[in-house]
């Protein structure tokens, strides 16, 4: 097993390894002080794996109630947001009681805002249950739903009491969800790991998922210990996203995430002239992740200009420059949709 110490606002472990869903409970037991745990998790999560986190719950002796809503990105609502709320309070949870999420990001980022809001703020243990919650989204304390507008529009920092990995649900994860994950995985090496992006063009799909899953929080680790609020190097995290969260949008989230970020990426590598563009394409699409959209960029456009990362005129957009070298770039907000149209 694998155990890396995140240094935030709250300092928790990241915990990687199989059979870890069993010690769910005595993590709950370890890290907080709770009595009861409302395990918030979607309906296709919870049919494989909710009856064995409650079981360590139970055994642990903790009081256990469940929140479920349909799985998808949809689901990432005011109203599921607001139901969350009411059913924690039908319950008694306390302050000092705990949220256990268990599922992808969706459910993360969900059970992550409910927990940072309800009675200012309860503790809750992520328990990801993706590739892509693994390397990403699970690890940080961003939470937040999304609005009619975007993605990710309302949300708080909160972090975790601890995140529990256990690369055993990743045999039960769709080879489409898996690769949504690799996609974040290459993102981390263009951004900082020249080495183990060598190690995915020599791998493939193949690679060792306890060996490159580390790498990847280790690299958010350091981020977050320099930059816990994204007021500065972790803006670099968001490397296609702007593009992503667009093209996710205008899909109707028919195109997922990690789809998203991997074609925000690709069009940001044409448009800039990234000298390692090549390499960077063909990786993708090596990892079965499309590197272009028939969306036309006048709509993506209008819809980025309501993203998060917008300041007034302008947005911070990650600009590639070469594998291992990316800069925060402010760029207006008209030169955006140029360099839209020349990625394309």
């Amino acid at each position: 097993m694998t155990k890396i110490d995140v240094q935030a606002s709250r300092r928790y472990t990241v915990s990687l390894g199989s059979n870890l869903l069993e010690s769910v409970g005595t993590t709950v037991r370890e890290q907080t002080k709770a009595k009861a745990v409302c395990v918030v998790s979607d309906d296709v999560v919870g049919a494989m794996y909710l009856d064995a986190v409650v079981r360590s719950l139970v055994d642990a002796g903790l009081r256990i109630c469940i929140f479920q809503f349909s799985a998808g990105e949809n689901s990432k609502n005011a109203d599921n947001y607001l139901n969350l709320l009411n059913f924690l309070a039908e319950n008694y949870i306390s302050r000092s009681d705990c949220i256990v999420a268990l599922g992808g990001g969706v459910v993360g980022d969900l059970a992550g805002f409910a927990a940072a809001t309800y009675l200012r703020g309860i503790p809750y243990i992520q328990v990801p249950t993706t590739l892509l919650a693994m390397v990403d989204s699970s690890v940080g304390g961003k939470t937040g739903i999304d609005l009619p507008l975007g993605k990710n529009l309302c949300g708080a920092f909160h972090q975790p009491s601890a995140v529990i990995c256990d690369l055993d649900v990743l045999t039960t994860l769709p080879n489409e969800l898996f690769r949504d994950g690799c996609a974040e995985i290459i993102k981390y090496a263009l951004l900082f790991d020249p080495e183990l992006f060598a190690v995915l063009e020599q791998k493939g799909l193949d690679f060792d998922r306890e060996y490159v899953i580390a790498r990847c929080v280790e690299h958010k680790r350091n981020v977050i210990a320099e930059d816990e609020f994204d007021r500065g190097q972790r803006m670099l995290l968001n490397l296609g996203h702007t593009i992503g969260h667009a093209i996710e949008k205008c899909s109707n989230y028919a195109i997922s995430h990690g789809k998203a970020v991997a074609i925000g990426i690709a069009i940001l590598c044409r448009a800039v002239k990234c000298v390692d563009t090549g390499r960077i394409l063909t990786l993708l699409e090596q990892f079965g992740l499309p590197v272009t959209t028939k969306i036309p960029a006048s709509d993506l456009w209008e819809v980025a200009l309501s993203d998060k990362k917008r300041s007034s005129d302008q947005v911070n957009l990650i600009i590639p420059h070469a594998i291992g070298y990316c800069r925060i770039v402010p760029t207006a907000v008209d030169d955006v949709k140029t360099l839209l149209e020349e990625g394309m």
